[in-house]
């Protein structure tokens, strides 16, 4: 409520929120898992690695979000999933709440921007290897976990993604899950699938076969 009683969050502002977690997540999630798998599939020393990690770690127990810090590992290539993938690469428009001077442009109140995403996350200057897989770009000397302001993937600004903390614990949970209990690869006598993403509102993997082999 407002200092004037007015009702600031109001039933549908609630709705709204609830139906943009679900519907706004639930495939920016799944797409992010499918690019997961085809990373894992394409680079099996990384699967192998997280593996060795995860079993080091929890063994047979299911995973909790209590375990990323003890994953740094499986934390950075989680990540740099997210990173390469780049399934946003032009994020949602965003709106100047009041007027805004930038590299000399005057960008009135209200002026619709889009940030370039991809731009971040290829930028050389913040990646040492921006345009190939590597969960180093998240880890330091020592092999723990560094979290980087160039990583993007939920949106930039004071206004990022409103799903973020859930959709972390959705792809910790669901990706360590399954790689605690299945090996991922191509079907045998078939090529790696191919690696270049179809564009539509989001960028997804085009479709792809693998084998799930029970560890």
């Amino acid at each position: 409520m407002s200092e004037t009683g007015e009702k600031i969050f109001t039933d549908e502002h609630m709705t709204f929120a609830t139906r943009s977690l679900f519907v706004a997540g639930s495939e920016t999630t799944s797409t992010t898992l499918r690019c997961a798998l085809l990373f894992m599939i394409t680079h099996p020393d990384v699967q192998a690695r997280v593996q060795a990690e995860i079993d080091l770690v929890l063994g047979v127990r299911a995973p909790t979000m209590a375990d990323r810090e003890n994953l740094p590992y499986t934390n950075a290539v989680i990540h740099e999933i997210q990173r390469f993938s780049d399934i946003i690469p032009l994020n949602i428009p965003h709106a100047t709440t009041t007027d805004v001077e930038l590299n000399g442009f005057l960008l009135p109140k209200g002026t619709y921007i889009i940030p370039l995403l991809h731009s971040v996350h290829r930028d050389a200057k913040q990646w040492s290897t921006p345009y190939e897989f590597n969960p180093s770009h998240f880890l330091d000397e020592n092999g723990g976990f560094v979290k980087r302001d160039a990583f993007m993937a939920f949106s930039a600004g004071r206004r990022a993604c409103l799903g973020e903390s859930l959709a972390r614990t959705e792809l910790f949970i669901f990706f360590t899950g399954l790689l605690q209990q299945f090996t991922f690869k191509a079907p045998n006598g078939t090529p790696l699938p191919d690696m270049t993403p179809q564009m539509g509102t989001i960028s997804s993997p085009k479709p792809y076969a693998l084998c799930a082999l029970k560890r």
